[in-house]
C-alpha cells in the first residue's frame, strides 16, 4: 500500500455498521494522507471493539462530542440514509470537511437544505459515489473528455444478482453487529422498490452523469415480475446525447454492470465488477483514427481508499474536487424522484419538475 504521508487528514467516522466495516476503518488505515482518528457511535460495543481492530486513537458515544474536539478534521457519514443530512449539516456547521455515504438524501427538498449549508460552511463536501475512483471509469472519461468528440449514446446498466451474498460473504470481512445500533424509525427494506432504487440506482445515474452530464428528463417503465423489479429509463441528456438506463434487481445471474458509448470518434465498452472484488472494470477504448483499442490495466481497484485519498487531497491541499459534490448528490436524488414520478404516471418527466422523495 501507499507510504503513509507526513500529513494526513484525521477522520472521524459516523457510525460503525456494515459500510464502516466493509469498506471505510480499512481506507481511513490505508490511505496515504489520512487516519483514523476518532469512531462514533451509539453502540458502546461496537465502537470499542472496532476502534481496537482498526486502531483508532478516540472513540465517542455522543456525535457533537466528536464534532467538539479540535484534532477532528473530517467526518465520513457511515449511517443508515436517513440520517445523512442532518448528520452532514451537524459537522459542516461545526466547522468539519465531509464525505457522506449515498444517496446524499432522500427527498429534492433536504439535498437541496444541504447543498445551502454546504456552500455557506467553505468546507469540502464530498458524497460517496466511490466508482467514480475506477480507473477503468476514469480512463473512460478521459477518452470522452479529449477524444471522443460529439457524445452520440449511452447505455449503461446496473443488475444486482440473486448470487450476490454468497459471494460477499465470501469476500467482506465479518460484519459485527449490536443490539445497540441505532436505526431509523422507519425500515428501509419495507418498501423494496424505493430500497432498490436508492442503494443501487444511485449508482447507476451517477456514473451515467460522470460520462455524458446533466440529465434534463426521464421517461420510466417499471416491470416487478418473478421477484424481480427492473426499471428501463429513456434518458435526456442536456448535451443532446441520448441514454438508457437498465436498473434489475435480481437478476438469474452473475452481476451484471457495464455500459456502452458511442461517440464520433470511436466508442468504450465497460464491464464493472461487484465492488467488494476491488477489481477495476475492464473498459475498451476504440478510436476510430487508428482502428485500435486500449485497456488500462487500473491494478489499484480499491475504490474506496482512493476515494478518500482523493477527498484528502481536497481538504487539506486544496486540490480541486475529483469525486461527486453535493450537486451531483441532489441532481441523483432529482433524477430518482423523476423516474419514481414517470413510473406512476406514465409520462416523461422533467427533472426540474421533481419533487419529494423516491
Amino acid at each position: 500500500m501507499p507510504r503513509k504521508e507526513d500529513r494526513r487528514l484525521r477522520v472521524g467516522v459516523l457510525g460503525a455498521g456494515q459500510i464502516a466495516q466493509a469498506a471505510h476503518f480499512e481506507s481511513c488505515t490505508k490511505a496515504a494522507n489520512a487516519d483514523l482518528f476518532a469512531i462514533c457511535d451509539v453502540a458502546a460495543d461496537l465502537r470499542e471493539r472496532m476502534a481496537i481492530t482498526h486502531g483508532a486513537e478516540k472513540t465517542f458515544g455522543d456525535y457533537d462530542a466528536m464534532l467538539r474536539d479540535p484534532e477532528v478534521e473530517a467526518v465520513i457519514i457511515a449511517t443508515a440514509d436517513a440520517f445523512h443530512v442532518p448528520a452532514s449539516i451537524r459537522a459542516l456547521e461545526a466547522g468539519k470537511h465531509v464525505l457522506c455515504e449515498k444517496p446524499v438524501g432522500l427527498t429534492v427538498e433536504e439535498a437541496q437544505a444541504l447543498a445551502v449549508v454546504v456552500a455557506k460552511s467553505g468546507k469540502i463536501f464530498q458524497v460517496g459515489h466511490m466508482k467514480r475512483y475506477d480507473a477503468g471509469l476514469q480512463a473512460a472519461r478521459r477518452f470522452i473528455e479529449t477524444e471522443m468528440g460529439d457524445l452520440v449514446a449511452l447505455k449503461a446498466w446496473y443488475c444486482d444478482s440473486t448470487h450476490r451474498y454468497p459471494m460477499t460473504d465470501a469476500v467482506q470481512p465479518l460484519v459485527v453487529t449490536s443490539a445497540g445500533a441505532r436505526k431509523p424509525t422507519a425500515d428501509p427494506k419495507a418498501d423494496l422498490r424505493r430500497y432498490y432504487m436508492l442503494a443501487h440506482g444511485c449508482h447507476l445515474i451517477d456514473t451515467a452523469r460522470y460520462f455524458a452530464g446533466d440529465i434534463v428528463s426521464v421517461e420510466a417503465r417499471l416491470s416487478e415480475r418473478a421477484g424481480m423489479w427492473c426499471w428501463f429509463v429513456d434518458v435526456e441528456f442536456a448535451s443532446g446525447t441520448l441514454g438508457h438506463l437498465d436498473l434489475t434487481v435480481a437478476v438469474r445471474m452473475d452481476w451484471h454492470e457495464g455500459f456502452q458509448i458511442y461517440g464520433e470518434n470511436g466508442s468504450v465498452i465497460g464491464k464493472t465488477y461487484n465492488p467488494w472484488y476491488y477489481k477495476s472494470s475492464e473498459v475498451d477504448i476504440f478510436r476510430e483514427a487508428d482502428g485500435a483499442t486500449t485497456r488500462v490495466l487500473g491494478a489499484d481497484g480499491h475504490f474506496y481508499r482512493r476515494q478518500l485519498e482523493g477527498f484528502a487531497r481536497s481538504a487539506l491541499d486544496g486540490a480541486a474536487m475529483t469525486g461527486a459534490t453535493v450537486e451531483d448528490g441532489l441532481a441523483s436524488v432529482r433524477a430518482m424522484v423523476a423516474i419514481a414520478r414517470s413510473v406512476e404516471t406514465g409520462r416523461r418527466v422533467a427533472l426540474a419538475d421533481a419533487t419529494g422523495g423516491v
